[in-house]
C-alpha cells in the first residue's frame, strides 16, 4: 500500500458475534473503539464518505457485533461494539466484553486502534484501561 488509499470505495464484508467467525487473520486492520454511543460508526462514515456504511444510532449499544469494512484487498476498517454504558442485558454487556478482549489480544493483523471518546462524559476507568492496554501493545493507536 504505496499510494493514498480511496476510502469511498470502502464496502461492508461482513458482521461476527467473535474472531472465529471472521474472516482469515491475514492482511492489514485498523480498528475504532470506545465507549458505547462514542461515534464510532459515524466516524467511519465520515472517513469513508458514506452515510449508511456502518448502522447509526442515537440509543448506546447499537453495534452489537464486530463489523468488517474493506476498504481495498488486505486492507479492512473495524467497527468493534462499545464497551460500558448500553441499554442491553448484563449477559450481553459480558458477552461484548469478552469478544473485545479476544480480538484486541489474538488479532494479528490489528495494526492500528483508533480510541473515540464523547468530549461530554470525562474519561472512566474503562476508557483509562484501553489507553493504558494499548500503549503496552504493538499496534498503533489513536485517540480521538
Amino acid at each position: 500500500m504505496n499510494q493514498p488509499l480511496n476510502y469511498r470505495n470502502t464496502k461492508f464484508i461482513t458482521s461476527a458475534p467473535s474472531i472465529r467467525q471472521l474472516p482469515t487473520d491475514a492482511g492489514v486492520e485498523i480498528a475504532f473503539a470506545g465507549r458505547s454511543n462514542a461515534g464510532k460508526s459515524s466516524a467511519l462514515n465520515r472517513i469513508t464518505d458514506q452515510k449508511n456504511l456502518a448502522r447509526t444510532s442515537k440509543t448506546p449499544g447499537r453495534t452489537q457485533l464486530i463489523n468488517m469494512f474493506e476498504v481495498v484487498p488486505g486492507c479492512n476498517l473495524i467497527d468493534l461494539p462499545g464497551y460500558g454504558f448500553a441499554q442491553v442485558p448484563l449477559e450481553m454487556k459480558l458477552k461484548w466484553q469478552e469478544s473485545l478482549g479476544e480480538y484486541l489480544q489474538k488479532r494479528e493483523c490489528l495494526e492500528g486502534l483508533v480510541v473515540l471518546m464523547d468530549i461530554r462524559h470525562p474519561l472512566k476507568d474503562l476508557d483509562q484501561q484501553m489507553i493504558m492496554w494499548r500503549s503496552k501493545a504493538v499496534c498503533q493507536y489513536w485517540y480521538c
